[in-house]
């Protein structure tokens, strides 16, 4: 199967996009998850910077979706995907900065991947679901722990999850993969945290965004991150947190210090 890797990125004062191949980013006009066409045009991947690799409508991420982290916890098989939105506010890039909260607190890693959806979706069945999904990116669900369970009558997902920075995503969208033999693993200052298979998913990508779909409709761009697994760990400021799935890449960003 053949892959191809998109990005967008920042070059001479605009924002552009296009397939990366190596070192060279090669332009291309018209619409990412539409129909599109090379320039001629070559830059030097170091010559630009990296953007978030798309601009979605939401991104949705999902909550007790891999069997071994369920184990640790004690928690029960859900019968439906458990999901919460993150904000606009958090998208960023490969490279970004990880804003601290101004409220302090413990700031939490978690490393995923994310179904990046290519056609509007809605509704649609299993045996259709994956016709939908253009591809897969890098996350990190970025999360302040201390607000979760802070007010015993209401756990703050969206709060916890949605600070400025919290959903780093990239450095590609990578067309082509079969997302059930990916791995994820996340570093921290250069050590492994988290290394842990995607097969592990109680709801596989075609399962996962045919149920989401029923719930809302998603757009080209739209993201889901499919949870995460065993490892998540703090980030001390003036940490780098790297998030890397061979086939896509590795997405890199560090905590203000």
């Amino acid at each position: 199967m053949t892959t191809t890797h998109w990005i967008r990125y920042e070059a001479e004062g605009r924002a552009g996009f296009g397939r990366l191949d190596g070192t060279l980013v090669h332009e291309h006009t018209g619409e990412l998850f539409g129909r599109n066409e090379a320039t001629g045009r070559r830059l030097e991947l170091a010559a630009v910077r990296l953007l978030a690799p798309t601009q979605p409508s939401k991104v949705i991420a999902l909550w007790n979706n891999f069997g071994a982290l369920r184990a640790k916890l004690g928690l029960g098989l859900p019968e439906e995907p458990l999901y919460l939105l993150k904000s606009p506010n958090s998208w960023s890039a490969h490279g970004a900065a990880i804003p601290q909260p101004r409220c302090g607190g413990k700031v939490v890693f978690e490393g995923e991947l994310g179904i990046v959806i290519g056609k509007r979706c809605s509704g649609v069945g299993e045996a259709q679901a994956l016709e939908h999904v253009f591809g897969y990116t890098c996350a990190n669900d970025v999360t302040q722990a201390d607000i979760l369970n802070r007010d015993a009558s209401f756990t703050q997902w969206t709060r916890a999850k949605g600070f400025d920075g919290f959903c780093p995503m990239g450095p590609a969208v990578v067309t082509g993969l079969d997302p059930q033999v990916l791995r994820v693993r996340t570093l921290l200052d250069g050590q492994v945290r988290q290394d842990y298979p995607i097969s592990d998913m109680t709801f596989p990508v075609q399962r996962l965004v045919s149920l989401v779909s029923r719930d809302m409709t998603l757009l080209p761009g739209d993201v889901i991150l499919c949870g995460t697994s065993v490892g998540v760990g703090s980030i001390k400021p003036g940490s780098l947190v790297e998030v890397e799935i061979e086939g896509i890449g590795r997405l890199a960003n560090r905590l203000d210090a």
